[in-house]
C-alpha cells in the first residue's frame, strides 16, 4: 500500500490557487454553520437545566445536569467519527462531509420544539440527550473529514494555514453562538428566555445546518483521493484496524494533542461564559459579551497558529500556544476571582491563546498516510475527545464549586503542560530522524 504518492503529487503538480480558496472558504462557512448547531447548548446550558430537569433545582445542579448532557455528545462521537471515517476512506472524503452536516441540521431542529420536563416529565431529559447523541455522532464525522478534506486540497507546505482555516471557521460558529445568546440575553428578559427564547437559537441552528447542506454541493473530492482510487492505493484491509496495527505513536500523539485542543475549546470558550454567572456571579449580558469577543480572538488565533505552523514548524507553534494557554487562563480566572475588572482584556487574550486548536489538526494529518488518514485522525481524535470532553465539563464545574475561583484555570494548567510535552517530543524526534537522514 502507497502511503505517500498521492501527498506527494499534489506537492510537486500545483500551488494554492482560486480553486483551493474557494475550497477553504466554502469548507469553513459550511463548518462554522454546522459547529453552532453543536455548540450552542453549551450557551444555553443553564436555561436547559432549569427546563428539562424536575422544577425546584438549584442553579449550580441544573447546570451539572445540562453540562452531563453536553458530554454525552462526546460520548457518541467515536462511533459516527469511526463509521464515517471508514467509508471516508473507502469510498470518497466528500460524501461523508456533506452527510456530516444533514446529520446536525436534523437533531437540532428537533430540540428547538422538544417539550419540555413540565410537560411531558422524566420522557424530556430522555429526549433531549437521544438528540445530543445525533449531534455527537454527527460532529465526528464532521472535524476529521472536515480537517482531511482540506488538507488534500492543498500542498503540504501550506497544509496549516488550511486547517487552520477550517479550524477557523469551526470556531467562528462558535462565535455566532456566542453572539446570538449576548443578543438574546441582552435583549429579552429571563422570563422570555425560559418560555420561547432558547427555542429560537435551535431553530435558527437547524436552518443553519440545512444551509450548509446546500454550500457543500459546490465542493469536488479531494486531489489526493482522486488520485488514491484511480491508482487503487486505497487500503484493502479495514483502515481503522491498519492504523492500531501499524500507527500506534501517532494515535498517541494525536490524542494527547487532541486533550489540549479539548481544554482551549471547551473549559476557555465554551463553559466559561456559563461560570461567570454561576460561580463568580457576573451579569449574563456581560459574560457572553465578553465570551463573544473571546470567540473573536480564537478564530484570530486560529490562523496565527497555522501560520506559525507553515512558517516555524508544529513542534515550536505547539510550544508557543500551549505555555501561552496556561498564562492567559490562569490571568482570566484570578481577575474573575476578584471581581472580573479586566475581563474584556484578559478574556481575549485566553481566546487568543485558546487557537491551539488551529495548530492540533496540523499534528494529526502528518501522523497518518493518506490511504488510512481519515481513519487515523478519526479514532485518535474522537476516542480522546470522547474521553476528555466528556468528562471535562462535569470535571470543571465541580472544580469549579469545590476548588476555589482558580479550579478550571488549573485543569487548564495541566492539560496546557501536556501539549509542552508533546511539543518537546515533537522537537525530540525530528532531531533524531535528522541524524538519522545525515548519516545515510
Amino acid at each position: 500500500m502507497s502511503t505517500t504518492t498521492a501527498d506527494t503529487d499534489i506537492a510537486n503538480r500545483r500551488t494554492l490557487g482560486r480553486s483551493d480558496a474557494k475550497t477553504l472558504i466554502l469548507s469553513a462557512l459550511g463548518g462554522a454553520l454546522e459547529f453552532y448547531d453543536f455548540v450552542i447548548f453549551a450557551y444555553f446550558a443553564k436555561t436547559l437545566g432549569h427546563l428539562f430537569f424536575p422544577p425546584g433545582t438549584s442553579d449550580w445542579v441544573a447546570q451539572l445536569q445540562a453540562f452531563s448532557i453536553f458530554a454525552v455528545g462526546y460520548l457518541a462521537r467515536p462511533l459516527g467519527g469511526l463509521v464515517m471515517a471508514h467509508f471516508g476512506d473507502r469510498v470518497g472524503r466528500k460524501r461523508m462531509f456533506t452527510l456530516s452536516v444533514f446529520l446536525m441540521a436534523v437533531p437540532t431542529l428537533i430540540i428547538g420544539v422538544l417539550p419540555t420536563y413540565a410537560t411531558i416529565g422524566v420522557l424530556a431529559p430522555i429526549l433531549l440527550t437521544l438528540m445530543r447523541v445525533v449531534q455527537g455522532i454527527a460532529i465526528g464525522g464532521e472535524v476529521p473529514g472536515a480537517w482531511v478534506f482540506v488538507a488534500e486540497h492543498v500542498p503540504p507546505r501550506r497544509v496549516g494555514l488550511a486547517c487552520a482555516s477550517l479550524s477557523s471557521g469551526l470556531t467562528v460558529g462558535i462565535l455566532i453562538g456566542s453572539l446570538v445568546a449576548a443578543g438574546m440575553n441582552a435583549r429579552m428578559s429571563p422570563e422570555a428566555m425560559l418560555d420561547h427564547g432558547w427555542r429560537i437559537a435551535f431553530l435558527l441552528g437547524g436552518i443553519f445546518g440545512f444551509l450548509a447542506v446546500y454550500l457543500r454541493r459546490w465542493l469536488s473530492e479531494t486531489p489526493v483521493f482522486a488520485q488514491m482510487r484511480e491508482r487503487k492505493e486505497l487500503s484493502t484491509e479495514l483502515p481503522a484496524w491498519v492504523v492500531v496495527r501499524d500507527h500506534l505513536p501517532g494515535v498517541a500523539l494525536s490524542m494527547v494533542v487532541t486533550w489540549v485542543l479539548t481544554a482551549a475549546i471547551v473549559v476557555v470558550i465554551l463553559m466559561t461564559p456559563t461560570l461567570m454567572q454561576t460561580a463568580f456571579r457576573i451579569d449574563g449580558s456581560r459574560a457572553f459579551t465578553a465570551g463573544s469577543l473571546a470567540a473573536l480572538t480564537l478564530c484570530i488565533g486560529c490562523v496565527l497558529g497555522g501560520l506559525l505552523v507553515d512558517w516555524q514548524g508544529k513542534a515550536r507553534a505547539m510550544l508557543v500556544a500551549s505555555i501561552g494557554l496556561a498564562a492567559a487562563t490562569y490571568a482570566l480566572y484570578a481577575d474573575l476571582s476578584t471581581g472580573g475588572v479586566h475581563l474584556y482584556v484578559l478574556y481575549p487574550i485566553a481566546g487568543l491563546f485558546a487557537g491551539v486548536a488551529g495548530i492540533v489538526p496540523a499534528v494529526m494529518i502528518a501522523a497518518f498516510p493518506p490511504a488510512i488518514r481519515f481513519s487515523g485522525i478519526s479514532l485518535s481524535y474522537n476516542v480522546a475527545y470522547a474521553i476528555c470532553g466528556a468528562a471535562t465539563p462535569v470535571l470543571v464545574g465541580y472544580l469549579a464549586k469545590s476548588a476555589g475561583g482558580l479550579g478550571p484555570a488549573h485543569y487548564v494548567g495541566l492539560v496546557a503542560l501536556v501539549g509542552v510535552g508533546s511539543a518537546l517530543y515533537m522537537m525530540a524526534r525530528a532531531r533524531r530522524a535528522g541524524r538519522s537522514s545525515a548519516t545515510r
